[in-house]
């Protein structure tokens, strides 16, 4: 499981960016699952995201098709790339600057 900060000013509504970012990214109808949202698409056999407890994160997990074409891999992976973006406000450059102050 991943866990993603979220850009101040964008946590008062993130459970409802959550579900309109994965209607837009993937395209599909999320089903809620508990307190997660849950999809399934291309190279992805499930991607759950939900609040973090704090509400200032977000949480995903995945569980990949490793027999998925490259092609379908890389469709996937730009979505969820964008997906992120949105759902996070920070860009992918922002998120890796980010983890690596975390580890230092």
């Amino acid at each position: 499981m991943q866990e993603y900060p979220i850009k101040r000013g964008l946590t008062k509504d993130l459970e409802p960016r959550i579900v309109a970012e994965l209607k837009n990214c993937f395209g599909v109808e999320p089903e809620k699952n508990g307190n997660a949202y849950r999809i399934r698409f291309g190279a992805l056999k499930k991607l759950e995201a939900t609040c973090g407890a704090d509400g200032k994160t977000l949480r995903i997990n995945t569980e990949s098709d490793i027999s998925a074409s490259d092609e379908v891999i890389i469709d996937t992976n730009k979505r969820f790339r964008k997906f992120l973006d949105a759902a996070t406000g920070f860009s992918t450059k922002e998120r890796v600057k980010r983890a690596k102050s975390v580890e230092e």
